[in-house]
């Protein structure tokens, strides 16, 4: 989005913002492409947490496998019409690194967290065209298994398992101080580049990526740390996000807690495969995550929300699903 020239801000900004348009253009899409294929048992993978967690590495490294279907750069902007995004010819870009500035690199194919488009739609919409979003996408890219990345699916858990009965939820969890500070850093990265340009903070808005920079938007309301430029505040958001996740979804068996440090442990990665019915395809790479990011933290935090998220992430380690 930052190498955008005027016409193509202005292209997506017309589109992106636009329900009338979109909306029509998914009615256009149905009467065409729409198969009525039985997709609703299908074993359907959302992935679902702060970010800075590992959502786009999981990501990645499920995609790599080749199974499952997700909405890619190719898509933008036609978010809601898969099919119609495919009859334009466009260059794919060489992979570059994404504005995070984290090392992880994207091109047109790369699988993305767009479906917060259709997600922002009312409820009663999403109960009666979520199976028909979800063929439209899988028609498109030739699957029968849908791949998500939407960190807004935390509130959707019971909504989408009503229309999708046999998915999978994967929640990652991350040390908390270690993320906090990841938290923090994108925070001022962020609000920096949106002053910068403001089609990032346009094209954020769109998607619904309101987790960090000019546009956040707090998870819970804050009780004892407000200043979103100090990372006590982001301790205590991970502390009552995921607090709430775990009082919520913690005995569902469709819902698979992942623990991010523990990413580049074959043995880790083998079980999580085990969990969502990919061990049986070859050629595994499991040094697809090769590194996580750790700093050295010199900054101060409170001790005691630090000690309280820390007994949190341990319960979560003590109880994952996955061991």
């Amino acid at each position: 989005m930052q190498n955008y020239n005027f016409i193509q801000k202005l292209f997506h900004d017309i589109v992106l913002g636009n329900k009338f348009i979109n909306k029509s253009l998914f009615e256009f899409e149905k009467f065409f492409y729409l198969k009525n294929n039985d997709i609703k048992n299908q074993l359907h993978i959302f992935i679902s947490g702060l970010p800075r967690s590992g959502t786009t590495s999981i990501l990645n490294f499920i995609y790599s496998f080749n199974q499952h279907a997700s909405l890619t750069y190719k898509n933008m902007p036609f978010v809601l019409s898969p099919n119609f995004s495919n009859l334009f010819n466009k260059e794919n870009i060489l992979k570059k690194e994404r504005l995070h500035g984290d090392g992880i690199t994207y091109d047109i194919n790369s699988p993305e967290a767009l479906d917060e488009i259709f997600f922002k739609n009312d409820e009663k919409f999403i109960k009666n065209e979520l199976l028909n979003y979800l063929q439209l996408i899988l028609f498109s890219k030739k699957k029968f298994k849908y791949l998500s990345k939407n960190n807004l699916n935390y509130k959707r858990i019971n909504l989408i398992n009503s229309i999708l009965p046999n998915s999978i939820f994967l929640i990652p969890i991350r040390e908390p101080l270690q993320h906090a500070y990841s938290l923090l850093n994108q925070h001022l990265r962020f609000s920096k580049l949106q002053k910068k340009d403001k089609f990032i903070l346009r094209y954020m808005n769109y998607l619904g990526h309101n987790e960090f920079g000019l546009n956040h938007k707090s998870w819970h309301q804050p009780i004892n740390f407000h200043d979103q430029n100090k990372i006590n505040y982001w301790l205590e958001q991970w502390f009552l996000f995921y607090e709430l996740l775990f009082n919520k979804y913690s005995s569902h068996k469709n819902c698979i807690f992942v623990i991010y440090e523990e990413l580049v442990n074959p043995n880790y990665l083998r079980v999580l495969l085990n969990k969502i019915n990919l061990d049986k395809v070859k050629d595994h790479n499991f040094d697809y995550i090769k590194n996580l990011n750790k700093n050295e933290i010199n900054i101060n935090f409170s001790d005691n929300m630090y000690e309280k998220t820390k007994d949190l992430y341990v319960t979560f380690k003590d109880k994952s699903l996955i061991k």
